[in-house]
């Protein structure tokens, strides 16, 4: 792969880097009551916008196919909105006592409250051969649930702001998150026909809006001079991240490979990737909104935003040792469900 098309797939991942650069260098812009007034078009417009592209986009028709897999769609479901946040908040427990950041310990805990995204699960689990219609379910079906569950997991393990009192913030969910989903739902059913011949880059779009929301987040860190990141508490964190998506990889392999899970092979690479990624998309607007008016917001963002690129990363690499697993696993189970051939013996005179 040349270096041009390296970039060009990479774009949204060089753009968190860019603009944290550019808020760094002048962050006067993207301040509060600056030139760009983050608390209009940041909170309500692009926040509204990128639910209501979310609400364009979501085929929901499609979820129907993988509807009756129940078990599977609870294991999902239940790993990642009750077990990941409950695992990382006690890991945190004895991270606390360490000279690492509590900001970023903080940030820790609001990766474990994210629903599942919208598009990398599905991609990975496709790439593998995976079962992609039970990814997409849970995909779209989390992301829903994490509308209401994840700002109630946030405002439970870490609180809210002080200046912003809890009818507030979800009712400001509500309007700039639930509502321009349902709109874009409803605006899906008249031009589907147009938004499945025409293909718009609503993935793009999405990013692009979010890169502007990280941009004004930073902006507000290098305008206050109290905040300080130190290089060990971040390399620290990036190393617990990688940790932490190896090891729940592995635990939901084992759990959907147990003897009497019912799981098939292709359920399993759905269920991996599915059960331990974690949205940015969906993330970053509900902490810009569950956190608004804390100083460290963009802190607390910085595990979300390691993350989000380690998540495709590691996804990435470990496509074809799953899809060897899994193609392996397949041949053997096909090969045990094989009637046997009775073996007729000859009499002997």
């Amino acid at each position: 792969m040349g270096l041009l098309e390296r970039l060009r797939k990479e774009w949204f991942i060089l753009g968190i880097v860019l603009v944290i650069a550019v808020a760094r260098l002048e962050p006067a812009v993207g301040v509060k009551g600056g030139p760009l007034k983050p608390e209009i078009t940041i909170t309500y417009i692009a926040v509204s916008a990128i639910f209501f592209n979310s609400g364009l986009s979501l085929k929901t028709e499609e979820l129907t196919n993988a509807l009756m897999h129940v078990k599977l769609h609870l294991f999902v479901q239940i790993f990642t909105l009750v077990f990941f946040p409950t695992a990382i908040w006690l890991f945190l427990q004895l991270l606390s006592i360490t000279p690492i950041n509590e900001w970023l310990l903080k940030g820790l805990q609001t990766v474990g409250c994210m629903p599942p995204p919208v598009s990398s699960a599905v991609i990975l689990t496709k790439a593998v051969g995976g079962n992609e219609a039970a990814a997409i379910f849970n995909s779209a079906f989390g992301s829903f649930l994490g509308i209401v569950i994840t700002p109630l997991l946030l405002l439970l393990f870490l609180g809210s702001s002080s200046s912003v009192p809890f009818t507030s913030i979800f009712s400001q969910l509500f309007m700039t998150v639930v509502v321009p989903l349902i709109i874009g739902q409803i605006v899906r059913r008249y031009i589907k026909d147009w938004l499945e011949r025409k293909k718009p880059p609503f993935g793009a779009i999405s990013s692009c809006v979010l890169l502007m929301i990280i941009y004004t987040t930073f902006c507000d860190t290098f305008a206050n001079p109290n905040i300080d990141l130190d290089k060990f508490s971040l390399i620290i964190v990036v190393f617990i991240i990688f940790s932490v998506q190896m090891s729940f990889m592995f635990l939901t392999f084992l759990f959907s490979t147990r003897n009497n899970s019912s799981f098939t092979p292709a359920d399993t690479v759905a269920i991996i990737f599915c059960s331990t990624h974690k949205s940015l998309t969906l993330g970053i607007p509900m902490l810009k909104i569950v956190f608004a008016g804390y100083e460290h917001l963009s802190l607390i963002s910085v595990p979300l935003l390691i993350y989000h690129p380690a998540q495709i990363l590691l996804g990435s690499l470990l496509v074809p040792t799953i899809k060897s697993w899994m193609v392996s696993r397949q041949k053997a189970l096909k090969l045990t469900r094989q009637p046997k051939t009775p073996v007729k013996l000859k009499r002997s005179l």
